[in-house]
């Protein structure tokens, strides 16, 4: 009997405590999320990491990973360098993206360029930077995704060939495409 007693007593003072330990753990902070800013040439703390071609990868991704974040059923990547570019046929469409490191390039020049070209210009936020996406439809849903990053600028292209009601997927949009190859080279580790 007075086990009984005893283990009924404890179990209403597990709970009290569980309770007023998880309460205590509760911590609201207040104020707004910044972007990352350090010391650097342009602002941010990873002024010193390189984004360029390295182990036969581009932006930080390799093939495979590129394939995976664009859904495509294959990769071929023609040209490594300065710039790389990807074909990548997915269902009935072909998608074509590029990676762009400038190591010393500005946000603001590579968008009033942006702007010159003709395309249609919004600005955005992409793993807390400042962002802006490119659109121009002119062969194609095409969109470039760029943002400030390694002391200079980073950029993804990417154009879905043709028409979009003629690709297979009336719903393709290349910006939303650049937006996620931009923000898995942003979160990539060396």
């Amino acid at each position: 009997m007075r086990a009984r007693g005893f283990r009924t007593t404890l179990r209403p003072l597990a709970v009290a405590a569980t309770v007023m330990a998880a309460a205590g753990c509760v911590q609201q902070v207040g104020g707004i999320a910044q972007p990352v800013r350090a010391a650097g040439a342009d602002g941010y703390a990873d002024a010193e990491r390189g984004y360029g071609y390295n182990d036969n990868r581009c932006g930080l991704l390799t093939d495979d990973s590129v394939q995976s974040i664009l859904a495509a059923d294959d990769v071929v990547r023609p040209y490594s360098g300065a710039v790389c570019q990807y074909v990548l046929p997915r269902g009935e469409a072909m998608i074509d993206a590029t990676f762009a490191w400038f190591d010393s390039g500005d946000l603001g020049r590579e968008r009033a360029l942006a702007l010159d070209r003709g395309a249609e210009v919004s600005d955005t936020v992409i793993e807390r930077r400042t962002a802006f996406l490119a659109r121009r439809d002119i062969t194609g849903s095409a969109c470039a995704a760029t943002a400030a990053a390694g002391g200079g600028v980073l950029s993804w292209w990417v154009q879905v060939r043709g028409d979009g009601d003629k690709s297979g997927d009336p719903g393709v949009d290349a910006c939303l495409d650049a937006q996620k190859l931009l923000s898995a080279t942003l979160r990539s580790d060396l």
